[in-house]
């Protein structure tokens, strides 16, 4: 039943233990017999070999875990920011996130992303605060920075800890003022809350109990009256006010000493919504794109929506997708919105890390995953035939960072995007290009780490080894002052010879204006069938400038003069003499090299501020101004693309993983003077190699 069901997304950034928390709650509820340890390789949930090498999640994971006669779905979501596409567009499957944070390190930049799409996704939210047994763990301190950096909802303590550091053996709950304490093994025993905390605790309580009422206007009324509220009526408010997103409880323990993650998993049965509480996905109905919705009712037509592809060379695709009304059966047809096709699939798997076990029926909440649908891909809406609907999803997050990809081995090119492009239905964060100008495979990603691992991957699952280097910068050519030249093509045979005689005004245009070509030919001096074969030898001609072979741009060409001969004249000698003429008078009209100016949008906290100025200047950057946000400043500024080529891991270095930024083409810009010199001979030096 759907109201047994619970979908939890635990989201934080990377490091925070996450992985360590599912690992936990695994164990306590019996899935495994051992704890997992992320340093140790043996967890359910990370198990790509490119996880196990770095230690770290790099794509999402799933666990049905049985909890006292309850389902919750584990949804282990990466905190890198390298795969954070990832994390957003699992999100969406989730009813609720636990947002994970770090009891020595506090909130940094990924959890507070995390935090903005559970936000837009609408979703209420549960805080643990995590490795209280650690050396230098505050929880006073990680609260405060919980305070400070998430106003709304805001945080409210429903538990403390009980000890500090290596001390740390449990908890208070505030809702019931009982001590859970545990032993070196990770065995609970309730008791009274020791005699140190008991004043603190009652201060905490009274202000749990304020911020709770506030959530029922009829409890408020109580609460003010001076009546006593009970434990029921708190239990109830606190889980009514967290699913209205009124307020956010805050929950600690360690997840590897096992503390509080049984108390975890309780609150998030009795504290956080099932399928059955959260609102009507909002879409829209094909046939017209007039507004549609679909409750979590199992008597509604089917509908669900594909939110991950896993791509594998053997088994083929797996697409893993969240039921949001009516029911499936073990196999059968549905229908595909997006792709307007039937699928036919003939299992349903539930999903346990890397492993699948077939399951008979899917209900309201359900996260299933079928093998090998045909046309179905992330972001696919699932339903019937009979009642379609298309689900709004989450867009992918903007590529910070490319490379070029040359194959190993000779004639591997098609090779590579074909396993690339499978690659793409499972990382809806990479993107592909084939750049035309350049000749290159471009493949983009959020970071280094992220193109790392895609390339790693590629070799694993495809058996397609590639060098990265940095993509050629799409320069261009322009002219800077007006010209008048001849171009003229004679050429004589045994036969017919070839001629084409033209004369061309060539002159500047303002920047992004592109070409223009102005017929001035009057009394027939070229013959009407030949200009645009002159325009034809322009314009081929302009696409390898004369200063480095770079496409020219924004120029101006008026014909207005020539001659002709009435045997030996042709398109092909006029195109020719258009050829040569635009060469001559672009070397003469002071050519210039034109270079990609980006948009760059840096987000970091106030304290790197000097470090990130200072390096956008030393990359000839230009601020065009800063805003805050919170602890955050953002800068928006233009860099030169060729200066912006490895700036994601030059400012995870200087902000240590707490900057992030966004990039996006603006315009081109000449080539300062004393630059422009030594890039033209570098530029053919590499030309000649």
């Amino acid at each position: 039943m759907s109201d047994k069901l619970r979908n939890i997304a635990l989201v934080a950034h990377g490091g925070a233990g996450k992985t360590s928390l599912a690992e936990a709650m695994l164990f306590k509820a019996g899935i495994t017999t051992r704890q997992g340890r992320v340093e140790e390789g043996n967890t359910v949930m990370d198990y790509e070999p490119e996880e196990l090498k770095r230690q770290t999640s790099i794509s999402t994971s799933f666990a049905q875990v049985p909890w006292k006669k309850n389902s919750i779905t584990i949804i282990d979501t990466p905190g890198d920011q390298n795969f954070f596409t990832d994390t957003k567009l699992c999100m969406q499957a989730a009813d609720a996130v636990v947002v994970v944070v770090d009891a020595v390190d506090g909130v940094k930049v990924q959890t507070e992303k995390a935090w903005e799409y559970a936000a837009g996704f609408n979703q209420a939210a549960a805080i643990f605060i995590n490795k209280l047994d650690r050396e230098r763990a505050n929880f006073q301190r990680a609260l405060d920075d919980l305070r400070q950096s998430f106003d709304s909802p805001k945080p409210i303590v429903t538990q403390l800890p009980i000890g500090e550091e290596a001390e740390f053996k449990g908890v208070i709950d505030l809702v019931a003022m009982k001590a859970y304490v545990y032993d070196a093994a990770g065995k609970l025993s309730v008791s009274d809350i020791p005699a140190d905390m008991k004043e603190i605790a009652e201060a905490e309580r009274e202000s749990l109990i304020e911020n709770v009422a506030e959530a029922d206007d009829a409890l408020i009324e109580k609460y003010l009256e001076g009546q006593k509220l009970s434990d029921e009526e708190i239990k109830a408010t606190l889980r009514k006010g967290t699913i209205a997103r009124n307020f956010v409880p805050v929950l600690c323990g360690s997840a590897t000493k096992n503390i509080g993650v049984d108390i975890l998993m309780d609150f998030i049965l009795n504290g956080l919504p099932s399928p059955l509480d959260v609102p009507p996905r909002k879409g829209v109905n094909p046939a017209d794109n007039s507004p549609a919705e679909r409750a979590s009712d199992a008597n509604s037509p089917f509908s669900a929506f594909v939110f991950k592809t896993v791509a594998d060379p053997y088994a083929g695709r797996l697409s893993i997708f969240r039921v949001v009304s009516g029911t499936l059966g073990g196999d059968g047809t549905f229908y595909n919105a997006n792709k307007e096709t039937k699928e036919r699939y003939n299992q349903l798997l539930g999903i346990m890390g890397k492993e699948q076990k077939p399951v008979t029926a899917a209900e309201p909440g359900s996260i299933l995953a079928v093998a090998k649908l045909k046309e179905t891909t992330t972001g696919d809406t699932l339903c019937a035939e009979n009642a379609k609907i298309k689900f709004h999803m989450a867009e992918p997050i903007q590529t910070l960072i490319t490379f070029a990809l040359v194959p190993k081995s000779k004639g591997d090119e098609d090779k590579i995007l074909s396993s690339l492009n499978r690659l793409l239905e499972e990382d809806r964060g990479l993107k592909v290009d084939r750049n035309a100008e350049t000749k290159e495979i471009l493949l983009s990603g959020s970071g280094q780490v992220h193109i790392e691992a895609t390339i790693e991957k590629l070799k694993r699952k495809f058996n397609v080894e590639v060098i990265l280097k940095p993509p050629k910068v799409p320069y261009r050519e322009t002219i800077k002052k007006k010209i008048r030249v001849q171009g003229r093509h004679k050429k004589q045979t045994g036969g017919h010879g070839q001629f084409g005689d033209c004369w061309i005004q060539l002159e500047p245009l303002p920047r992004g204006q592109g070409f223009e070509f102005v017929d001035a030919i009057v009394g027939g001096v070229i013959p009407r069938q030949y200009i645009p074969a002159v325009e034809k030898g322009i314009v081929e001609s302009a696409q390898r400038g004369v200063l480095a072979g770079f496409p020219c741009v924004d120029f101006k060409v008026t014909l207005d003069d020539g001659s002709y001969h009435a045997v030996d004249s042709s398109e092909m000698a006029f195109k020719i003499a258009g050829s040569l003429a635009f060469k001559k008078a672009s070397e003469q009209a002071n050519p210039v090299l034109l270079e990609p100016i980006m948009k760059v949008q840096i987000t970091a906290p106030d304290e790197f501020m000097g470090d990130i100025m200072g390096d956008l200047n030393g990359r000839r950057g230009r601020v065009l101004g800063m805003d805050s946000a919170g602890k955050y400043q953002i800068i928006n500024a233009e860099v030169p693309m060729s200066e912006f080529l490895t700036y994601a891991p030059d400012l995870r270095s200087m902000t240590g993983g707490r900057g992030i930024f966004t990039m996006e083409f603006t315009r081109y810009d000449e080539v300062p003077a004393q630059l422009s010199e030594k890039l033209l001979a570098e530029l053919k030096s590499k030309q000649e190699e």
